[in-house]
């Protein structure tokens, strides 16, 4: 048996590619039991987020693409486009990479620490499943072992940023101060939390959640000092939103042009400022074409976030060493 990791991110793929490969929370059992359904995959983890896919297998044949052709059936997808944008990494390169990954060092935002809660999530499902075997077991929980080592011997969680801070500091660079602004958040999840709070400590008037659960979003409101509306009347919550931020697992696209042109008719023309932090997107892209809508997708954010990742430049340096050190360790181990 051996470990091979199959993947698209950020750093490969633009989001027009990303959100194809992207495999929803709806997806994944079936997605699980399929791709260990295959000959020669005998464990199998699914991580997909919105900057990456990632397929973690304990495979009898490291020379064949079973991952990636699987994948291409899965999604319906062109073998060349998933290939020229892809990546595989077989054994100690699988396990250099697991642990960069669960340490923060192959995020956009350097050493945030989502990540690691995402990659928990992966492994668990695949528990859920049962298709996390002893291989994957080993592999998983040396990876968030080094990650907290890695956390508290160096610096890399200084400062703390993620792409949820960089949605709330780019409203308050474009709107300046936001005392008077209310902000529409589209999700109930992590990151929308993430963005609540960082909006609500710089100052925020009003939050407005909406949820397709509604329980979800009450809850959320509570946390943060927000108010809730049905997910239904989200084209009408439009019109009060100077922040549109969206985070949401839905396979389409729930914010269209046709809304933003309305809300912003009905607000007599003032801005919207939209971050869209969902792959698949939730903004029709072609929001970006309308006057006074402004909307930044999270490979936009990569810019924003780029003076943090150069502080964190000396702390990763020292991460990467350990993770070359207990790469090898973990081989020897296993």
């Amino acid at each position: 048996m051996a470990l091979q990791v199959f993947g698209i991110s950020h750093k490969t793929a633009p989001i027009s590619v990303r959100e194809r490969l992207a495999i929803g929370d709806a997806q994944l059992p079936e997605a699980l039991q399929t791709l260990t359904s295959i000959a020669g995959v005998q464990e199998a983890a699914i991580l997909s987020t919105c900057n990456r896919t990632e397929l973690y297998c304990d495979v009898t044949d490291l020379n064949k693409r079973h991952a990636m052709d699987w994948i291409v059936r899965f999604q319906d997808l062109d073998t060349a486009l998933v290939s020229s944008h892809s990546y595989t990494f077989n054994d100690r390169p699988a396990v250099q990479h697991a642990l960069k990954v669960a340490c923060g060092l192959d995020s956009m935002v350097l050493g945030e620490p989502q990540i690691l809660g995402q990659l928990k999530q992966a492994y668990r499902a695949a528990i859920g499943q049962g298709t996390a075997g002893t291989a994957l077991h080993r592999l998983f929980q040396f990876s968030f072992h080094i990650a907290k080592q890695v956390r508290s011997e160096t610096t890399i969680g200084e400062n703390p940023v993620s792409v949820a801070y960089a949605a709330a500091k780019l409203a308050q660079q474009i709107h300046g101060e936001l005392n008077t602004k209310t902000a529409v958040l589209v999700g109930a999840g992590e990151t929308i939390t993430l963005v609540a709070n960082h909006l609500r400590g710089n100052g925020i008037n009003r939050l407005i959640i909406a949820n397709r659960t509604l329980a979800r979003a009450e809850a959320l409101a509570e946390l943060v000092g927000g108010e809730t509306t049905p997910f239904e009347h989200l084209e009408q919550s439009l019109r009060e939103a100077d922040i549109v931020v969206s985070s949401t697992a839905s396979q389409h696209q729930i914010i269209s042009k046709s809304m933003v042109e309305s809300a912003i008719q009905a607000r007599g023309g003032k801005p919207v400022f939209l971050v869209d932090l969902a792959v698949p997107r939730d903004v029709e892209p072609s929001v970006a074409d309308i006057e006074d809508a402004y909307l930044y997708s999270v490979d936009d954010l990569n810019h924003v976030v780029g003076e943090n990742a150069k502080a964190r430049a000396s702390a990763a340096r020292l991460a990467e060493e350990m993770i070359e050190r207990e790469s090898l360790t973990y081989l020897q181990w296993t």
